[in-house]
């Protein structure tokens, strides 16, 4: 817990499991210790099973025992059919950062653990992500919904294994609810942890997972910083339209072209994603063909700037959002 001293005061987020149960009696004693203002705990009745009532009733009553404030948080809207996992972390997202805008805490404490580390690895490598999906989760990272731009989550478990959250619990006799949806297979990350053990046996543990994704954090930083350098020497911004130096940004690595088109791309047209990799990939191999055409995507309209305009010399372009698009409200899962 080393560390958390310019994060607080924060609020946690508490399932009633394992993990974040651990969480809440953690950083109550660090709070303690350090004469720090408690932690705010914040629990989220979904209502998709018919023991999250309970759970939620049982995560104020231990909070209550250690003295913290409590807030059980209700998604009663209309649950979805399908895509349930999805739907199910933007509503507890949704609400606690609701809460925590109205009560003025910058900071959410969530339980992701080593184990949720290397379970993100292995969910993403399936779904064939590129190097930004196979980082490692940040410590300290924004909000997962854009209109929170304010808040951010602090994950300071993320170097100790769910099995040593156990022992800390088993120690001190600290009951905590087994989630579950936690054992449903229509959801990936259950489908994911079935093939753990497997996987454990052919050397692929949950450490050198986690690792790997730590080692693929670090080129993304290195990554980030350059593309941040091509974005300041090959763009000027013209209100709300951008000047692009074509052909500084069609001569860059290939991948930090990429990255760099893909931020432009979001900032012009409002965008809180990036466009689809196969389409961002095909705008961007255009732009080396020497007959560059207009082209749309992502919202956004990308062409040749007039002659008024053309700061970089005839290679100038200029990006601008599409005439009659609206920016979207929700980020698809």
């Amino acid at each position: 817990m080393a560390g958390l001293g310019n994060l607080w005061p924060g609020a946690v987020a508490v399932s009633g499991g394992g993990d974040s149960v651990a969480l809440m009696h953690l950083l109550a004693d660090w709070a303690r210790a350090r004469k720090l203002a408690s932690p705010k705990i914040l629990t989220v009745d979904h209502g998709l099973t018919a023991g999250s009532k309970t759970r939620a009733s049982d995560v104020k009553a231990q909070a209550k025992k250690l003295g913290l404030a409590c807030e059980i948080l209700s998604w009663k809207s209309g649950k979805p059919k399908s895509g349930i996992e999805a739907a199910a972390r933007e509503a507890r997202y949704r609400l606690i950062g609701e809460w925590c805008r109205a009560n003025r805490i910058s900071h959410l404490y969530v339980a992701h653990s080593q184990d949720d580390q290397a379970e993100t690895f292995l969910l993403r490598l399936a779904r064939g992500s590129g190097l930004d999906g196979l980082c490692a989760m940040r410590a300290v990272a924004p909000f997962p919904l854009e209109k929170f731009s304010g808040l951010s989550l602090v994950r300071p478990l993320l170097g100790v294994t769910r099995e040593e959250l156990r022992g800390f619990l088993n120690a001190r006799a600290i009951a905590w609810h087994e989630d579950p949806m936690n054992a449903d297979p229509r959801f990936a990350r259950v489908r994911i942890r079935a093939i753990r053990r497997e996987l454990e046996e052919a050397g692929l543990t949950t450490a050198r997972i986690a690792a790997a994704a730590r080692h693929l954090a670090r080129a993304r930083e290195v990554l980030e910083r350059d593309t941040a350098l091509l974005l300041d020497t090959a763009t000027r911004r013209d209100g709300a339209r951008i000047l692009i130096d074509g052909a500084a940004l069609a001569a860059a690595p290939r991948e930090l072209g990429l990255r760099a088109l893909a931020a432009l791309l979001k900032e012009a047209g409002g965008q809180p994603y990036r466009p689809r990799f196969e389409q961002l990939e095909s705008l961007f191999d255009s732009l080396s063909t020497g007959r560059f055409a207009a082209r749309t995507l992502h919202g956004c309209r990308l062409g040749v700037a007039p002659k008024r305009l053309a700061i970089f010399g005839s290679g100038t372009l200029l990006l601008e959002k599409e005439p009659g698009r609206v920016k979207p409200q929700v980020k698809p899962s």
